[in-house]
């Protein structure tokens, strides 16, 4: 499996937000085929050139590798799962790359029943927005096997400027929960910052390009500054994007037996953000939030 591009039959199971723009990636030189819940969020794919199918089933049905990318384990289970679901049509010997970012436990049961089936499963989730799946920069975990990682590497380059292979089936889901956590910690306390600072005066643009100087300033901020403060551009990440990811962290953590105090502040200041109606906004709505404390 190793290296299949040209030629290669894909399927696409999941053409929103972030599924779309890999999906159009994957155009350029494959055959896809593709399905979603609502099929007007596919029409400009179908434009050019994507092949639409009504069910996950025939998607996987028509392909060699199939892609799947849905908002949590409730639509993983729906699109993977019953007479229609991808399992129902996935073929011996094919790959299933699935990229959502759902709860590792229910990835790895996941895969235990595509091996059952004959084919073979990673988890690749993504850590970057929607720009990021549009120019295929995106940074992707990979877990799996070996084997599984060298089948899906090639096409997994072509949407993501790092793929790197964390380990089995699940690990690649939790260490980008491990990421989220990181990344979600350091800009709600950056954000805290500029606006206790702003409370004495301090123009928060002052402040967040201050803070930003040292070498440990958060990266995410360094990369978006000025718009890490501009709650009118478009999200590239939302804050609803991120709080999944923050809940999912906590309760695998939880699931473990690990106490992760930090986290749980952070998943409170995420819930203060979605409650001031900025859960559809950049990270900047964490200003907003520590606006709130």
């Amino acid at each position: 499996m190793h290296g299949r591009l040209p030629g290669t039959r894909i399927g696409f199971v999941g053409l929103g937000s972030m599924g779309g723009p890999l999906a159009g990636r994957l155009l350029y030189r494959n055959q896809v085929f593709g399905t979603n819940r609502t099929r007007s969020k596919a029409n400009a794919l179908i434009d050019k050139g994507l092949v639409w199918r009504d069910t996950p089933r025939e998607v996987a049905a028509a392909a060699d590798v199939v892609f799947s990318m849905v908002a949590d384990d409730a639509a993983l289970a729906a699109v993977t799962s019953g007479p229609d679901g991808i399992l129902a049509g996935l073929r011996p010997g094919a790959l299933y790359i699935e990229m959502s970012t759902v709860s590792p436990g229910a990835s790895r049961e996941l895969s235990m029943r595509v091996c059952l089936a004959g084919a073979t499963m990673v988890d690749a989730p993504v850590s970057g927005g929607i720009l990021a799946a549009e120019t295929g920069t995106l940074a992707i975990m990979v877990g799996g096997t070996e084997a599984g990682y060298r089948a899906a590497e090639a096409l997994l380059l072509r949407l993501g400027r790092t793929v790197t292979h964390v380990g089995g089936n699940g690990q690649g889901l939790l260490l980008d929960l491990a990421i989220n956590i990181s990344t979600a910690a350091q800009m709600a306390a950056f954000h805290e910052g500029v606006m206790l600072a702003a409370r004495g005066g301090i123009d928060p643009t002052v402040t967040a390009r201050a803070m930003t100087e040292f070498a440990n300033g958060p990266a995410r901020a360094k990369s978006g500054l000025p718009p890490a403060l501009d709650l009118s551009r478009q999200a590239g990440c939302d804050v609803a994007r991120i709080h999944k990811g923050i809940r999912l962290a906590l309760e695998t953590a939880h699931a473990s037996g690990q106490q992760v105090p930090v986290t749980a502040a952070v998943e409170r200041a995420l819930d203060r953000v979605r409650e001031s109606g900025y859960a559809h906004r950049d990270i900047a709505g964490l200003y907003r939030g520590a606006a709130r404390t």
